[in-house]
């Protein structure tokens, strides 16, 4: 393997730090306000801000994007994400798609009123992606973002040619959402979800990343396909 990944908790997020021979790219921010909390994990890797070269959003969402103007001042990566999420960090909209299974809109419904609270910084994003996705070659990593929409509609994932897939939203495996890796208990088009993860698939995805929890081996998600 010619890579390192390294899991860095934000809240009920996980955001992905994968370290290539060409410096470091880093999957997703965090909560606002979390920019302390990733220093403190970095210094115990013994890693430095400043090696990581890019920031992939998977997308706008408070919880994954909320801390990406902030760790952008840190660090000096190019902050990369989807021309459809552009506007939610360039204006600093607070986004949360609906819930699509019974929890999933009996959770969103009591937190909403809390969680809207949330106060992100504005930033414009230096690199838009677009639906033919982007290489990670010249960060010394053989893999490519490409769009895989439904959670949001600008929704992306980052696969390695390796098997492992960096995929945000577009499953869930946290406890607070479901007890077992499963589709996302919110979206916008679950339809297209599905979509996305043929997608995935094709790409030979073995090990799935999620936003929330614990890596899992693809075959778990093979039944809600």
């Amino acid at each position: 393997m010619d890579h390192s990944i390294y899991t860095l908790k934000s809240g009920i997020n996980r955001c992905y730090l994968l370290k290539g021979k060409n410096g470091m790219v880093l999957i997703d921010t965090g909560q606002p306000k979390s920019e302390n909390k990733f220093v403190r994990q970095l210094n115990k890797l013994q890693l430095s801000p400043k090696d990581i070269r890019l920031i992939v959003l998977t997308h706008g969402d408070f919880d994954h994007a909320g801390a990406a103007k902030e760790l952008k001042s840190l660090t000096g990566a190019d902050v990369a994400i989807h021309k459809e999420d552009r506007e939610m960090i360039e204006h600093g909209t607070f986004s949360w798609p609906p819930g699509v299974t019974a929890w999933g809109k009996i959770s969103r419904s009591m937190l909403y009123p809390i969680m809207r609270k949330m106060k992100i910084s504005r930033l414009r994003p230096d690199i838009l992606l677009d639906d033919d996705g982007m290489s990670l070659d010249t960060y010394g990593l053989n893999g490519k973002i490409i769009h895989t929409p439904g959670h949001t509609a600008g929704s992306v994932s980052v696969i390695l040619k390796t098997g492992e897939a960096f995929v945000g939203c577009l499953a869930h495996n946290f406890f607070l959402f479901t007890l077992k890796p499963r589709l996302p208990i919110y979206a916008r088009d679950i339809d297209q979800i599905k979509e996305s993860w043929k997608t995935v698939l094709q790409q030979g995805a073995t090990t799935i990343y999620p936003g929330h929890g614990n890596p899992f081996d693809v075959q778990k998600i093979m039944k809600y396909l």
